[in-house]
């Protein structure tokens, strides 16, 4: 499982020009959270990637988003999983099917509910287009 966690004072996701998701924290900031689930991902991963979504120290002033109380959107992506090392056409061999992803991104959604978190998500499998206005900007990669 591989995520990019961006800071953001807003971020949506539209799905055939209605929005799905959105958040806007500009006094806090918040999280969006791009996931992309692995094929070969181990059955405990989804509690790992939600506890570092949770718990990493990424926001202002080194405070996670448990820390100030902010929201995050929650956006599969499994292109995420592709590989780029040979050619010039990704492989997406690494990412798991659409009926094995799904129920772990609600893994994840629930997750971080369960830990008090507001949460929004895209609109899994739909082509979605996301808007986020970054701040720093401040990016991370995570792996579990």
């Amino acid at each position: 499982m591989k995520a990019v966690l961006t800071r953001v004072s807003e971020a949506s996701v539209t799905v055939d020009g209605e929005v799905v998701g959105a958040i806007e924290c500009a006094d806090t900031g918040g999280i969006l959270a791009l996931v992309g689930v692995g094929r070969d991902d181990a059955d405990d991963a989804w509690e790992t990637m939600a506890r570092k979504i949770a718990e990493l120290r990424i926001l202002d002033g080194e405070r996670s988003v448990e820390d100030t109380g902010a929201p995050v959107l929650l956006v599969s992506q499994f292109t995420l999983m592709g590989r780029t090392a040979k050619g010039r056409r990704p492989s997406w061999a690494d990412a798991a099917p659409g009926d094995a992803a799904k129920p772990v991104m609600d893994k994840i959604a629930a997750a971080l509910r369960e830990r008090g978190i507001h949460v929004e998500e895209g609109q899994f499998g739909a082509k979605m287009r996301v808007h986020s206005v970054n701040e720093g900007p401040f990016t991370v990669f995570v792996e579990c």
